[in-house]
């Protein structure tokens, strides 16, 4: 009897399937290892990676190695590496190698945790490695966890728990056409992130309806406004909903007074939802526990182990001591989806938009365990130090200033030359073109924001490889172009 014949219709057997992964292993480990030979600013101009690749499929299928080699030659110029210890732009990021290694991992089995029978696994270590990280995070056992995929989606889903929560009969009856719900108001610093917004317009509340506060110098919300305002929108027939604060703002990484503002949400019957998605790390270090002080007041809360936590992209862990109106919010089972063990378990799909649930716990799990609680403490601690070098470098020379406190990682500052005078106006060309310039030299990427209308240059340290040797490269670099672009009339 003669042996079957393989199908045609088959994947990439097992050996070749090992050589290319040998082939990408090799690659990754190389990269990892040295980022720091490619400009981390991508040097193409619009269009040229559309423009290099064909316009269709190919109808026959091409060899991997091929399909690799492609990838060197075409796509990685037009990367920009955000995996480069030179990179301290937005806030900086890490896909460290244990988080590499678990994607890896995690696309091969390919978990679709929607329902705990879908994958036990995936939905058993989320609640683990998000109690792990609770603990961590000095946050009580009340508070349960779900992970989602950015700060955006959890920020929208903690503010629709808001709505559900304030609005009676919203799940069935909508906000339209209802004369007995008046507008209603949501409360944020002029600081927070544009995703507030976002979820303001995604809910239906129009966006009239998020009131921003004003900050003090430190750029924190202002308590006296918050009341002020949630005491006028009542005044004028609105329903205040909600708060958030924000430990971490992006542009100053400045934390807003949560304690004094948790006592207002309760005063007042509203949601107090905290977007610690960049900062909220931190206090896990010795001596940082007050970032998170008297967040075990909110309602629900989110941190980023993606942006400051050496995971890849992406993941989100979002805390709430009310899950169970996060549920009422979201929960809804078809018949299909029913399953024997329900009200034993917890299903994902009930906590969110989204049916699909990639196994995201599983990097989150191996970097903690990899790095273990003390070694990521002390390299959080060490980015804080290098971030207070760089800003004492800032402070000493006359021809710079800082522009706002750095309390963690990030250094807002700006060329200000000490010789002749220099309006608001010269100050933001000068350093527009400085950011321009040293972004081009490709060892490093820096970002900008604009601080009580003054062009501002963010330093955000958070990469795992970045060494003192990268900030000092960063400050020689700033500090030579800032002296060959005073020789210009701006």
């Amino acid at each position: 009897m003669s042996e079957p014949k393989p199908s045609p219709f088959g994947d990439m057997d097992a050996e070749a399937f090992r050589r290319h992964a040998a082939r990408l292993t090799d690659w990754i480990a190389d990269y990892l290892s040295g980022s720091e030979r490619y400009p981390v600013l991508s040097r193409v101009a619009p269009g040229d990676i559309r423009g290099s690749l064909p316009a269709a499929a190919p109808e026959r299928g091409e060899p991997f190695d091929a399909i690799l080699d492609d990838f060197e030659r075409l796509i990685v110029p037009g990367l920009t590496h955000w995996n480069h210890p030179g990179f301290f732009a937005y806030f900086s990021i890490t896909a460290s190698a244990p988080g590499v290694l678990a994607e890896f991992l995690s696309a091969a089995l390919n978990q679709q945790a929607m329902l705990w029978r879908t994958s036990p696994a995936a939905t058993e270590l989320e609640e683990v490695a998000l109690g792990w990280l609770r603990q961590l995070l000095g946050l009580p056992d009340a508070f349960d966890g779900v992970i989602y995929d950015t700060a955006s989606i959890a920020t929208l889903h903690g503010l629709a728990a808001a709505r559900e929560w304030k609005v009676p009969g919203v799940r069935e009856a909508g906000l339209a056409a209802r004369a007995e719900v008046p507008p209603l108001s949501v409360y944020c610093s002029e600081h927070t992130h544009s995703s507030i917004d976002k979820s303001v317009i995604l809910l239906g509340l129009g966006h009239r309806a998020l009131r921003k506060i004003p900050a003090d110098a430190r750029f924190r919300m202002r308590v006296d406004a918050l009341r002020a305002a949630i005491q006028a929108d009542r005044a004028a027939g609105r329903l205040p909903m909600a708060v958030v604060a924000t430990v971490g703002t992006t542009s100053t990484t400045s934390v807003d007074p949560v304690a004094e503002i948790a006592r207002v949400c309760e005063d007042e019957g509203l949601w107090l939802h905290v977007d610690a998605a960049y900062a909220g790390v931190a206090a896990m270090i010795p001596g940082y526990e007050w970032v998170l002080d008297e967040a075990a007041r909110a309602d629900s809360l989110v941190v980023n182990p993606h942006k400051w936590l050496f995971t890849p992209f992406d993941l989100s862990a979002f805390y709430s001591r009310r899950m169970d109106v996060v549920r009422a919010a979201f929960s809804l089972t078809p018949e299909y989806l029913r399953t024997a063990e329900a009200g034993q378990v917890r299903n994902l799909m009930d906590t969110g938009i989204q049916l699909g649930r990639r196994f995201r716990a599983l990097k989150l799990w191996m970097i903690l365990r990899y790095f273990g609680a003390d070694g990521v403490r002390a390299r959080l601690a060490e980015h804080i130090r290098l971030a207070a070098l760089f800003a004492g470098w800032v402070d000493a020379d006359p021809d710079f200033e800082r522009l706002a406190p750095a309390p963690f990682s990030v250094v807002c500052f700006r060329a200000h030359p000490s010789r002749g005078e220099w309006s608001e106006d010269a100050l933001e060309r000068l350093n527009a073109a400085l950011l321009d310039a040293v972004n081009a030299s490709g060892e490093i990427f820096i970002s900008h924001t604009k601080l009580d209308g003054r062009y501002a240059l963010r330093l955000a340290i958070g990469h795992i490889r970045t060494t003192d040797v990268h900030v000092t490269r960063a400050w020689e670099l700033i500090k030579r172009q800032a002296g060959e672009l005073t020789a210009f009339d701006f």
